[in-house]
């Protein structure tokens, strides 16, 4: 298995992979998988990484700006996707550990995540990879007309920002 960047020639896989995600209803708000350009436009243009395995991809993950307000340019949201029949393999923990690691090399500082409270393996993976739970947003939105929770983790650099 390799990391490699994703360009949009990989934007299928990603799609396919999302589209899993969304179908969990535990992985997102988003109803739909976007087009190739409106993921490009809300996703940083680095810290974009797929794994791939035999040409095939099992995971991928990304960072999101979480606001265009210049005094937040060194905090981003990661996104992580691993298929289905991929996942408890360690390609998540693999995944956001390069994503880290590639986040501070470009001066980030904060990454932090708004997950689902049912999704417990996502909560999982970032607590392995150094993140710490900071708060809870109750009924933040809703997903099918139904009211989610949120577990809001964080984590901070030792290397970028200090």
């Amino acid at each position: 298995m390799k990391i490699q960047h994703i360009e949009a020639s990989d934007y299928f896989q990603v799609a396919k992979l999302y589209l899993e995600g969304i179908a969990t209803g535990v992985a997102t708000f988003q109803t739909d998988s976007p087009t190739w350009e409106k993921w490009d436009k809300s996703h940083l243009s680095y810290c974009r990484l797929a794994m791939i395995d035999n040409e095939k991809m099992p995971g991928w993950a990304a960072l999101s700006p979480v606001s265009s307000r210049c005094v937040y340019g060194g905090v981003a949201e990661p996104d992580i996707y691993v298929s289905e029949n991929a996942r408890r393999k360690g390609i998540g923990t693999h995944l956001l550990s390069e994503l880290i690691k590639e986040s501070e090399l470009r001066g980030l500082w904060t990454l932090q995540s708004g997950i689902f409270t049912e999704n417990i393996g996502s909560i999982a993976l970032h607590e392995k990879c150094s993140f710490r739970k900071i708060g809870h947003r109750e009924k933040i939105g809703k997903l099918h007309g139904v009211w989610k929770d949120n577990i809001i983790t964080e984590r901070r650099s030792k290397i970028a920002g200090v």
